[in-house]
């Protein structure tokens, strides 16, 4: 096989080729693309740079696909190797409420729920957190998701037991689909 596979039900990150866009998805429309871009993230070892690629879709139906996938980088710039990967679905709820959902290979799964703060940013916190044993001990977070002059940019503030939300992850990425 030399392309990608062709699904007969495709999904599209473009307002102009695919399936129709549902009604539903007006309120979180801004957001369907692809975006690319470079972060800052805190962690055990310490703040770092990572790069980013973030993929928002439909198929015609009420919700937005979500696909992240991140890339640590070196202060100057140098790929270290793989980030934080995550997928899953925006699913808009009326006007303005929307609910995420969002699980991650490190046993993380987060349902968020939250509402447009304008027509172009969104505040979520989480409603329900599931671990696996491994997974990070995470007990709360809160994303804030917002276009700025035509970029994405967000905010991800976690919170383990007995701690306040504390920065975790942001970035500006900028659209290339």
């Amino acid at each position: 096989m030399t392309g990608p596979t062709e699904l007969p039900v495709p999904d599209t990150a473009d307002v102009r080729s695919g399936p129709e866009v549902s009604e539903e998805l007006l309120s979180v429309l801004p957001l369907l693309g692809e975006w690319h871009g470079e972060g800052q993230a805190a962690g055990a070892a310490g703040d770092h740079r990572f790069g980013q690629w973030i993929r928002f879709s439909h198929d015609g139906r009420g919700f937005l696909a979500y696909e992240s996938r991140s890339w640590d980088l070196t202060h100057d710039g140098e790929i270290v190797g793989p980030g934080v990967r995550e997928s899953g679905f925006w699913r808009p709820r009326g006007q303005d409420d929307v609910e995420l959902l969002v699980a991650g290979p490190e046993g993380l799964v987060e349902i968020y729920v939250g509402r447009a703060r304008t027509t172009t940013s969104w505040e979520l916190s989480t409603d329900v957190l599931a671990r696996t044993p491994d997974a990070p001990d995470v007990t709360r977070a809160v994303r804030l998701y917002g276009i700025v002059d035509g970029a994405l940019m967000y905010a991800i503030d976690r919170a383990g037991p007995d701690e306040a939300p504390r920065p975790w992850m942001s970035a500006r990425l900028e659209r290339i689909r």
